[in-house]
Order: C-alpha cells, then sequence, then structure tokens
C-alpha cells in the first residue's frame, strides 16, 4: 500500500429509516460486501433492530467515499461518524464485511451515547460478544 493509500478507520453510527422492510438490512449487506471487496474495505456492521454501528476500515479515500454515500443513503437517518483516524493495521482479516444483529436495543444504545475514540473502544470491548455472520 502507498503513503496514499495508508489504512484508515471511520466508526459511525446510524439509525433505520422507519418503515422499511426487514429485508433492507440483508440487501444492505449484500451490497456492501460486492463494493467493499472491489475498493478493498473490510470491517463490521452491528445492527440491533433499529440502530446501526458500523467499523469501516482500508485506504483512505475509499472509506471515505463510501461514508460519504451511507450519508446519502435514504435507509440511513441520523449518520453520525463518531470516529475516524488513521490505521496501523487491520482489525478485520478473517472476512470483508461481517454483520452482527445485537442482542436487544441496550448494547448499540450505549455505544450511540459515547463520542470520539471512547465510543471505538466501547463497541471494540463488545465484539467477542457478537455472533459475528462474515
Amino acid at each position: 500500500m502507498t503513503k496514499e493509500e495508508s489504512l484508515f478507520e471511520i466508526f459511525y453510527c446510524s439509525v433505520l429509516t422507519q418503515d422499511l422492510p426487514p429485508t433492507t438490512v440483508g440487501a444492505i449487506v449484500t451490497q456492501a460486501r460486492a463494493h467493499n471487496a472491489r475498493h478493498r474495505i473490510t470491517g463490521l456492521l452491528v445492527f440491533d433492530g433499529l440502530r446501526f454501528c458500523q467499523h469501516l476500515e482500508g485506504p483512505r479515500e475509499a472509506v471515505e467515499a463510501l461514508m460519504q454515500r451511507i450519508g446519502q443513503d435514504p435507509r440511513h437517518s441520523e449518520v453520525r461518524v463518531v470516529y475516524q483516524g488513521a490505521l496501523a493495521a487491520r482489525r478485520y482479516t478473517g472476512f470483508g464485511m461481517g454483520l452482527a444483529e445485537s442482542e436487544g436495543p441496550h448494547l448499540m444504545a450505549g455505544v450511540h451515547a459515547l463520542e470520539g475514540e471512547g465510543a471505538l473502544k466501547h463497541f471494540l470491548a463488545l465484539r467477542p460478544s457478537f455472533d459475528i455472520n462474515g
């Protein structure tokens, strides 16, 4: 990876737009896996039935472009970048884009309430409790 393509990470939270069918999340993940594989983006999306928390990593330009697309996606509302910065090494090497459903809304509500690196650290600490579908 060249310097321009050094690793970058973004952690964001959003809310599923009201009145969308339950199949919406599956469609988002299917599209994301194909797109992200082409752009060397890896990460984890956690959904609790209402809220999304997603941690993305990859080449900076690709991750920032994806975040811009997510911000304009009508399936997401209240999109908020919680943390972003340079990344020394990938955290998600066993799969391209993992999906986990959180048990109840309490875990993601706690993450949504935090900001910055503290929110990211809290999310990463919860990872072992997620049943990740890669």
